[in-house]
């Protein structure tokens, strides 16, 4: 059987078309699957799709009208997709359940320490031979407060990082991880962890209750010189009311590898384009914020993991198998998404 795989990145491609080797045969695509795209699929019984896809009821009602049947998308996050029109069109809807944590919680601290110690500033200034030390100076993290929004397998794995660092632990979710109080975390109302905290960090999923859940109010109760990273999801954050945090000179630095608005600019190349999102715009003329391009979650071993897992889920497809990773199975909805 051919497979069509939209959104693949170059450097993913020979991990994907290795591991359907003597299978399935993969055709990839590095557009990625919209409603534009969508016909493209006509005739496969099989797409996947990446974290940037919209598959929204248009979308997916294309794509069953053109004989698809089982949507395994490579990510684990599944806001971008219309569960229940998927249900109800009879499709299969597979994502990867999870890889691995520390990709994204070391990329996290990598923007953490990079804001903190202006290291993005001064490569600019000694490439260009300006070796001056004016602006760069930084804070020891060791003795200050890590706040950490959302403690499952990624979260859990900053929580062990900033340990090592000699942090204190402020953590924040719906439940505890007893893994994260061992290391010394406390779990505090999520006004508190964000009034004491030095470096505010999110690895939350984007479901209703924590869309924007760091709004104007939620950044008004941070520290003047807090540190602020988002290696989750884009939607987390109000990036309007961010910017205007940063005009009025609060906040010492800000990781993102997220944007609320991110499908129409991340992973292509923009750099000969007229950028019309005026926040995005103006937030890159900050000197202390960072934004790279979703790519914490890019690394061989979670690209490794989150291939393996799309295969299986094909697999199980085919064999008339469900697993973990199942949204959605011959349109059927488990009991707790209904």
């Amino acid at each position: 059987m051919e497979i069509v795989a939209f959104g693949v990145q170059a450097d993913e491609r020979p991990y994907l078309e290795k591991a359907f080797a003597g299978r399935h045969q993969v055709r990839s695509l590095d557009v990625f699957l919209n409603r534009d795209t969508a016909p493209i699929a006509r005739g496969y019984e099989i797409v996947s799709s990446s974290v940037n896809a919209d598959l929204g009821a248009d979308v997916l009602q294309a794509l069953a009208a053109g004989g698809t049947k089982l949507i395994a998308q490579r990510s684990t996050g599944f806001n971008n997709i219309d569960l229940e029109a998927a249900a109800d069109l009879g499709m299969s809807i597979g994502r990867v359940s999870c890889y691995s944590p520390y990709a994204v919680a070391e990329f996290a601290w990598a923007l953490a320490l990079a804001v903190n110690r202006r290291i993005v500033r001064a490569t600019t200034r000694t490439r260009n031979f300006d070796f001056r030390l004016d602006g760069l100076m930084g804070r020891d993290l060791r003795g200050r407060t890590a706040g950490v929004l959302g403690t499952g397998r990624i979260g859990e794995a900053f929580t062990r990082i900033a340990h090592g660092f000699g942090m204190n632990l402020l953590g924040w979710d719906l439940a505890e991880n007893p893994r994260c109080v061992e290391l010394g975390m406390r779990y505090v109302p999520r006004e508190r962890l964000l009034a004491e905290a030095d470096l505010i960090t999110l690895h939350l999923p984007l479901v209703d209750g924590t869309r924007r859940i760091v709004d104007a109010a939620a950044l008004a109760a941070m520290k003047d010189d807090a540190i602020l990273v988002n290696s989750s999801r884009g939607g987390l954050i109000d990036t309007e009311a961010l910017v205007d945090t940063l005009k009025a000179g609060r906040l010492t630095g800000v990781g993102l590898d997220v944007y609320e608005e991110e499908a129409r600019f991340f992973f292509v190349d923009k750099s000969l384009d007229v950028i019309d999102d005026d926040t995005l715009a103006r937030l890159m003329t900050f000197g202390n914020v960072l934004v790279t391009s979703h790519q914490a979650y890019f690394t061989e071993d979670a690209v490794g993991q989150i291939v393996a897992a799309t295969v299986a889920n094909v697999e199980d497809h085919l064999a008339h198998r469900t697993n973990e990773n199942m949204l959605v199975t011959r349109g059927q909805l488990p009991a707790a998404a209904r």
